[in-house]
């Protein structure tokens, strides 16, 4: 098993210097200790598995890896049975992310998930009671994907500072972080994972948050401390009968997390279009992509839907999935700092639209998750194409439904 890597800054981080940079340079050398400490122990704790398990490394490796995972599967509390009064429509107040006003300095807009369920809540879209709330995922839960050396990393506020591009909160003691950023996470992670059991018995699951696909088991990064696309997959393969798996990953960055768990299993089909020219610049990872689609920056919405159109139909005609997992973000908005690409608001609505029809046409439960977006826009752009979605009966938002 591969050591977890402590995730390195990214474009983003740039811009969040300058109201912070007497602040970080203050706690710079605390921070430069806590991860000089962090690589002293990987290496020293390497060292000692690889005295003391060379032997039996074939066989941990192969079935008992496997045995534990599928145990901690079974034993799981995140799938539950949902009343049919409810719709498969996921969110928790415990998603939004409030953290001193310091989350603020990050460009994403960490109450888009609340603001989503607002506009659809305003708009009539979606009755209140008929919303699903997710259990939170466990460390027993995470730890089918992750190991513990990794949900280790995360008891350091430094390290997880990286991985949100927050530098500030290198400096708050671990049990705040925990609570005012990991805690929401984990929320996330247990929609995800639902979204896939309410995707396999009503045709379709929304999880409004998730999406989390630059982080794999071993390494977070990008805003992503938890691989929640990796751990859905995982669960439906085990709970649900399910053996063939497409990603389509149309956030403006490439879903790096999700296709390293993945690399040569021949059970996942991952089609991935990107702008290449923005992080993470991951070439390995980009060698298990199946259907690698590029858009580069300032790529418009015709050409946009042209190239996804295209896409669609070639994978048809390559992977027949049981299960689709659509990674939905909308950095491809036209004005988004860090996508870089100039799709419109109509664009998202088409491309969504296009993904479902696509699903639906063919009867292969979807799961949506939300994903990247970096404008305070993007909730009312993803509440609209969610509401295009219902008035094309493609999915039932259960306007006419009385909760029981």
């Amino acid at each position: 098993m591969k050591n977890p890597v402590v995730p390195s800054w990214t474009e983003s981080t740039r811009n969040l210097f300058k109201p912070v940079i007497v602040l970080v340079i203050t706690f710079a050398a605390t921070v430069k200790l806590s991860q000089s400490l962090y690589r002293y122990n990987l290496r020293r704790r390497s060292r000692a598995r690889s005295g003391t398990m060379s032997s039996s490394s074939s066989s941990d490796n192969g079935t008992g890896v496997q045995a534990r995972r599928r145990s901690r599967i079974l034993s799981s509390k995140l799938y539950f049975d949902i009343p049919n009064s409810k719709v498969p429509l996921i969110y928790s107040s415990a998603y939004d992310i409030t953290f001193l006003g310091i989350e603020k300095l990050h460009p994403f807009d960490s109450s888009k998930w609340g603001r989503i369920c607002g506009f659809l809540l305003v708009d009539n879209v979606v009755d209140k009671n008929c919303i699903v709330e997710p259990l939170e995922a466990s460390k027993n839960d995470l730890l089918v994907v992750h190991s513990e050396a990794y949900l280790n990393c995360l008891k350091k506020s430094a390290n997880v500072a990286m991985i949100i591009e927050v530098p500030p909160v290198a400096v708050f003691p671990n049990c705040l972080v925990q609570q005012k950023v990991l805690y929401p996470f984990r929320n996330q992670v247990g929609g995800t994972i639902l979204a896939a059991k309410l995707a396999k018995e009503r045709g379709w699951a929304i999880n409004v948050g998730g999406g989390f696909h630059h982080c794999s088991g071993e390494k977070g990064g990008g805003f992503c401390a938890y691989a929640d696309i990796s751990l859905c997959i995982h669960f439906a393969f085990d709970r649900l009968n399910i053996s063939r798996v497409m990603i389509i990953d149309l956030d403006a960055h490439q879903g790096n997390g999700h296709e390293t768990d993945f690399a040569n299993d021949s059970r996942v089909y991952i089609l991935d279009m990107y702008n290449p020219g923005i992080y993470p610049f991951d070439y390995e990872a980009r060698r298990y992509i199946d259907q690698k689609v590029e858009v580069v920056s300032g790529t418009t919405t015709n050409e946009y839907l042209r190239k996804l159109d295209e896409s669609l139909e070639v994978s048809v005609h390559s992977f027949d999935p049981e299960l689709i997992v659509y990674n939905a973000g909308t950095d491809i908005l036209d004005g988004d700092p860090l996508g870089r690409l100039k799709i419109s608001p109509d664009g998202i609505t088409n491309r969504d639209e296009k993904v479902f029809r696509f699903a639906r046409k063919r009867n292969i439960p979807i799961v949506m998750l939300t994903s990247g977006g970096y404008m305070k826009s993007s909730a009312r752009v993803i509440a609209d194409s969610i509401t295009n979605l219902s008035n094309k009966c493609l999915i039932d938002t259960g306007k006419n439904m009385t909760a029981t």
